[in-house]
């Protein structure tokens, strides 16, 4: 299982697991898919005579290779990363330096398509992906971008919360100061915890909420529990809040 470290704009180095050669095909295959689907359903649309069918034919086939060429840096800008592809296969692009990528970077990624996919009938794309150590593609490298998994291969099952009774009383009630990002973020320590066993990892992000929130945990609460709990309890406090 190949992994990336990412410092985010809190100093805080996640390990994120990268996406595989195979996922990324069937990603690809699966956006391609979905272009055959819409012309095969173009053409028996449109398959009638009539210079009215053929105007519109001539305005849908100009539309349908604009949406080819500029589906990838659409999709991933206005879907945090993912094609329709990339979702399904769960993977996303993310930036090295641990923010959100700009659109510049999704624009550098896409223009690169045509060194590592156009030009190299795909080879330069594969070939790169297999050799580099963060998996990338040319263009992943020159925008400083990876495709890393969303959901961690290892199930949470024995460690995520369920959501919390109505009665559910708020531990730390100062959570409610947190943020959703602040809340994902303390999820992604989580999932990087199962994945390498970095209790290092799971400390840091938890002095640093206690930092945040100004609390003490109780001498029986490990980090982990702490970090549980913080997201127990600001789920809760969050959903008494919408209810209100």
């Amino acid at each position: 299982m190949q992994t990336i470290r990412i410092t985010t704009s809190q100093n805080i180095d996640i390990d994120y697991e990268v996406a595989g050669l195979g996922e990324r095909i069937v990603a690809y295959l699966i956006d391609m898919a979905m272009f055959v689907a819409i012309m095969i359903a173009s053409i028996i649309i449109f398959s009638s005579g009539g210079m009215v069918n053929k105007i519109a034919w001539i305005v849908l086939a100009i539309a349908y290779a604009v949406l080819f060429v500029f589906y990838d840096l659409i999709c991933e800008s206005i879907m945090n990363g993912q094609s329709v592809g990339k979702r399904v296969m769960k993977i996303k692009v993310i930036s090295l330096d641990g923010a959100r990528p700009r659109f510049s970077q999704y624009l550098l990624r896409w223009l690169f398509r045509i060194v590592d996919f156009t030009l190299s009938s795909h080879l330069c794309g594969l070939i790169c992906v297999a050799v580099s150590d963060k998996s990338q593609r040319l263009g992943d490298m020159v925008a400083g971008t990876s495709l890393i998994r969303t959901v961690p291969r290892t199930k949470m099952n024995n460690i995520a919360f369920k959501p919390s009774e109505d009665n559910y009383q708020p531990v730390f009630a100062a959570a409610a100061n947190l943020s959703d990002q602040d809340i994902e973020l303390i999820n992604e320590v989580i999932n990087s915890y199962i994945k390498t066993r970095n209790s290092v990892l799971v400390y840091n992000m938890a002095e640093r909420i206690r930092e945040l929130l100004g609390v003490t945990t109780p001498p029986e609460m490990n980090d982990m529990l702490f970090l549980q709990t913080i997201i127990k309890d600001y789920s809760h406090i969050v959903a008494q809040a919408d209810v209100l």
